[in-house]
């Protein structure tokens, strides 16, 4: 897998997941709404840590930096 994400959106995505899961862990969000929430918070954890998102390789979308070759 190659990377496609950059760091700013890994750490957007990090805090959300944080954020989510603060709410389902509150019972802030309860019922189908809270399981789709913590659903998720797994997937944006789990693409956040590994800088991989399955739907930005679908779509050829990247948000990493790609490192210039000298000429």
């Amino acid at each position: 897998m190659k990377k496609n994400m950059g760091t700013a959106d890994r750490t957007v995505r990090i805090l959300l997941a944080i954020i989510m899961g603060a709410l389902y862990f509150t019972n802030t969000v309860t019922g189908v709404l809270g399981i789709v929430l913590l659903i998720l918070t797994v997937v944006f954890l789990l693409t956040g840590f590994i800088s991989f998102c399955p739907l930005y390789a679908i779509f050829g979308f990247t948000t990493c930096k790609t490192k210039q070759q000298k000429p």
